[in-house]
């Protein structure tokens, strides 16, 4: 399948990319809005302190574990069709989420949400970056995606701490539902239908299971163990399956003729530095707001929406962030805004720790999350460009969907180890829980800014400006 933009104009090619930023907010948005309602979620619903966890973590497991399916998909059925399809998963999950009156309820909710996401994020990816020209189209394209995203960490905390406060926790599954019937019908009216190339290309069932069910599993391990312990009978169990379903997987890709995920994409130097450089940012930047979050409210004491305003300056910087990596992607070259981004981020993250302290309040915090939010967004847009460069139109769902679930397995390991040593400094320090709170989180962000050093060597092999070398051919075989 492809989607040809030939039947619409400009305009609407534009109106195409305003209903793709749309959806990527309101991924970015309900990611976030989650997190405020939490606690309400948990006193009326009767979670455990162990159990609530898993309104967040059901959606980041089937996220995982559905992505590079969704990816696929996408290539194969339609990535209008796909998007349209996610969209109503979406929304039809998220109305089951506000009506849910029990944990197991709201939990199974937040799953096919994931899975909706899933679909979602990679159709949503893959529409920009084939409807877009690669060079300077495409990276202005992905620079207004990509702002579009980063206005969804203040927009989801803010909208969230509104909604819990004036309606109650079920306001912030509800508000997806008109969002995402408006950009369904938007969708139906401006986007062209998808075109059937006649390649008659299968549908990798083997490849499809293993893929889904092995990263499922190795995502459950990664945001489980540290709860459940990392030697526990059950995480054991998941991840020597995880590993195995793999492991077979990449046996059965090798030897399939139409594979779900074509290993000739690994010789593909820019596929595979995006998913090396998505893995380190989820790992260490993505993994970021969730300090952010505990210092505003554990140190600092704000309430839901004080929370989400505090956001207002990382966002902001992050949209800046994603603007300046566009332009400098496409004057300087991809290599150029990776690497300044990347010193701005380790520069911002190490401000960042330095400012935490209860004397200095929020303003200590806002030198550092000022410059590590111009560096993010930097990066942000970099990343998504080198991981979309050279691969044929026909796999780009696919390659979208090889960098996302890498990013997210970055966010599960990153955010598991982060929080892991940030409990273990703040326990060793032995003394106000506040102090532990404000060493731990100053520990794990200097860690954050040491793993984005192996991202800045991952994008110092690139060439200084991006080619695609001539003969080789990624279209896929036919």
């Amino acid at each position: 399948m492809s989607f040809s933009p030939a039947s619409g104009g400009r305009q609407r090619l534009g109106w195409t990319l305003f209903l793709l930023a749309f959806a990527q907010l309101v991924i970015a948005v309900d990611y976030n809005i989650v997190f405020v309602a939490l606690p309400d979620i948990g006193a009326q619903l009767g979670f455990s302190r162990q159990t609530l966890q898993w309104v967040v973590s059901a959606y980041g497991v089937a996220f995982g574990g559905f992505l590079l399916l969704g990816g696929r998909a996408a290539d194969l059925l339609g990535r209008r069709r796909i998007f349209i399809f996610a969209l109503a998963l979406y929304g039809v999950s998220s109305l089951v989420g506000g009506l849910a009156t029990s944990p197991s309820a709201i939990i199974i909710a937040r799953a096919i949400q994931g899975v909706g996401g899933a679909l979602l994020f990679p159709a949503t990816l893959s529409l920009v970056t084939t409807l877009f020209a690669e060079g300077r189209e495409r990276n202005r394209a992905l620079a207004v995606w990509g702002g579009a995203g980063a206005s969804g960490l203040t927009v989801g905390a803010l909208l969230g701490g509104i909604l819990t406060s004036a309606y109650g926790w079920p306001a912030v599954f509800f508000v997806n539902v008109p969002l995402v019937a408006i950009i369904i019908a938007g969708a139906l009216i401006v986007m062209p239908r998808d075109v059937n190339q006649g390649s008659h290309r299968s549908f990798d069932l083997p490849g499809a299971l293993t893929a889904t069910i092995g990263i499922t599993l190795l995502v459950y391990v990664l945001v489980q163990g540290p709860e459940s312990g990392w030697a526990s009978p059950s995480i054991l169990l998941a991840l020597v399956a995880g590993l195995i379903l793999l492991a077979a997987f990449f046996v059965i890709e090798a030897r399939s003729d139409d594979p779900l995920m074509p290993l000739r994409l690994f010789s593909n130097r820019y596929a595979l530095a995006g998913m090396l450089l998505t893995l380190f940012f989820g790992a260490t930047l993505g993994a970021l707001p969730y300090f952010e979050t505990v210092l505003f409210q554990g140190m600092l004491g704000f309430d839901a929406l004080w929370t989400g305003l505090a956001f207002l300056v990382p966002a902001i910087a992050i949209f800046i962030g994603t603007q300046l990596g566009e332009r400098m992607a496409t004057g300087s070259g991809v290599r150029a805004s990776l690497v300044i981004g990347q010193v701005l981020s380790v520069a911002g993250m190490i401000a960042f720790a330095y400012g935490i302290s209860p004397e200095w309040g929020y303003v200590g915090l806002v030198p550092g999350m000022a410059v590590l939010g111009v560096g993010q967004g930097m990066v942000w847009t970099a990343m998504w460009i080198v991981s979309a460069t050279g691969v044929a139109q026909e796999e780009q769902g696919v390659a979208s969907g090889m960098a996302s679930t890498s990013l997210q397995v970055g966010l599960a390991v990153g955010l598991a180890i982060l929080v892991a040593v940030a409990n273990g400094v703040g326990e060793s320090i032995g003394q106000t829980a506040t102090i532990g709170l404000i060493e731990g989180t100053r520990f794990a962000v200097y860690l954050a800014a040491v793993g984005t050093v192996l991202g800045l060597i991952v994008a110092l092999t690139l060439p200084r400006r991006v080619e695609v070398p001539a003969g080789v051919n990624y279209a896929p075989a036919e």
